[in-house]
């Protein structure tokens, strides 16, 4: 928004209203995910009591992450990872390393940050520019970058979460937060998470590590988000290679396929290759080539819904008004004739572990 127009509309006292037909015909960028389908761009916290095994969860998926491998059945978009573990030493960090890989990743370590308004925001943005291609930052735990002067209160919580929050969607990265539970149980696992229900309410995705018990090789990962389905993952610790591996999803259903809609849509379009026109004559045509009665707005809405599904096998469209009338432009082009398509996985990296310490010296002869 232009400095002038936020000046007249804060002048006026006024909404920047969008109608709701514009919106749905808006090509919005979509939620990156860094994790598919479980960890999207934005801050994240993660749950656990002590010792239960977040910190080799996390070395685990900052590795994978950075080798651009599956962290268990979802997949991953590669792209540099800063572990910033502020409870270890440099040799416990290589120690646990060589215990998880023996393949050196693009994964970078520190063991120092700042506090939260103090530097730590700067560190992040120094590394980041340092690092483009970043795309998560994990900091353990959350309690080492907090100011402690500050009253334990919602509003005290969730400032201090808005702070990182705004920062991870203004570098389009992912920010995970390493965090304790509280002693007493409850119910509902992310009601444990220590703290007010600000840093819940602040945070665009939660993860809790819960095991049955302190001894078990067992334990469940607990998920919820803003764009993320609420589901439950079964995982087993391997002490052997101190992984935790997956057991079982509570969402057991498949990948969501495509409505029959989209499906004929994208036939259709391979034959016809592009077209311009009202949406109704455009539902009229696949009607007739395929023998259905789909209704105009409906399958507008689900063109909308899965936009980004049909870019992916080659249909693009847009819709605009024309002499009062909406015109919608629809072409296909073959991903094989298509060299601007862009990997989401960003490859070229160098096979070099980098450990670091942002903000300080650090002694590495440990």
């Amino acid at each position: 928004m232009s400095e002038s127009l936020y000046s007249d509309l804060v002048m006026k006292k006024t909404f920047r209203s969008i109608d709701g037909e514009t919106l749905l015909d808006m090509d919005l960028p979509r939620i990156d995910f860094v994790i598919k389908g479980l960890l999207p761009q934005g801050l994240a916290i993660i749950g656990g009591a002590p010792k239960v095994g977040k910190s080799w969860l996390m070395m685990d998926w900052c590795v994978k992450i950075s080798k651009g491998e599956n962290i268990w059945n979802f997949k991953t978009k590669q792209g540099t990872t800063l572990y910033v573990s502020l409870e270890d030493t440099t040799s416990r960090l290589q120690e646990r390393l060589l215990s998880v890989t023996d393949q050196a990743p693009d994964a970078h370590f520190a063991t120092f940050g700042f506090k939260i308004g103090e530097g730590l925001e700067e560190q992040i943005k120094h590394f980041v520019e340092d690092y483009p291609d970043t795309v998560l930052v994990v900091i353990d735990t959350f309690q080492m970058i907090r100011n402690p002067s500050k009253e334990l209160s919602y509003a005290n919580d969730y400032n201090e979460i808005e702070i990182i929050k705004k920062l991870a969607e203004k570098l389009k990265i992912a920010i995970l937060l390493v965090h304790h539970l509280r002693k007493q149980g409850d119910s509902d696992p992310f009601n444990m998470i220590s703290g007010t229900n600000g840093l819940a309410g602040g945070v665009d995705t939660m993860f809790v590590l819960d095991k049955s018990y302190r001894c078990s090789d067992n334990a469940t990962l607990y998920c919820s988000g803003r764009d993320i389905d609420d589901r439950e993952l079964d995982l087993k610790f391997d002490r052997e290679c101190c992984r935790w591996n997956f057991v079982k999803d509570s969402l057991e259903h498949p990948e969501m396929l495509l409505p029959e809609e989209i499906n004929l849509l994208i036939d259709f379009m391979k034959s016809k290759i592009s077209y311009e026109g009202s949406n109704t004559e455009f539902t009229n045509e696949i009607n007739a080539a395929y023998g259905k009665a789909y209704d105009a707005k409906s399958l507008k809405r689900k063109m909308n819904k899965y936009r980004r599904e049909l870019e992916e096998n080659g249909v693009v469209f847009q819709s605009n008004r024309s002499s009062g009338k909406r015109i919608l432009k629809i072409s296909y082009m073959s991903q094989s004739d298509d060299s601007a398509v862009n990997d989401d996985n960003i490859g070229g990296h160098k096979n070099v572990v980098n450990v670091v310490t942002i903000g300080t010296e650090d002694d590495f002869s440990q």
